[in-house]
């Protein structure tokens, strides 16, 4: 799974049967600590994740997971809303 941010939607008249009723987001892949990395790419939603908001992603036949029985031809999916993001030193247990 990888981080990203959501910064657009997408409009298609004409699709993939699978597709139909799906929404597709454009999505800036992003760092843990939220700089942009890459170019941005179109994921199938199962979320329903909203503009600017961090997500969490992934790529390849796992992509169409989120959707089954239906077959979903994506390459990459948001299959989860991030509510925080935790940086720094590890904390050792008080003895």
């Amino acid at each position: 799974m990888q981080l990203g941010r959501v910064i657009g939607r997408v409009w298609a008249s004409a699709k993939n049967p699978g597709l139909e009723t799906r929404r597709l987001l454009v999505v800036q892949p992003i760092r843990p600590d939220l700089t942009p990395t890459g170019k941005p790419l179109i994921c199938t939603d199962c979320t329903g994740a909203g503009a600017g908001e961090i997500i969490y992603w992934v790529r390849g036949r796992e992509a169409s997971f989120p959707f089954l029985p239906d077959e979903v031809a994506s390459d990459a999916t948001i299959v989860g809303i991030v509510d925080e993001i935790h940086l720094g030193k590890k904390q050792e247990p008080a003895c």
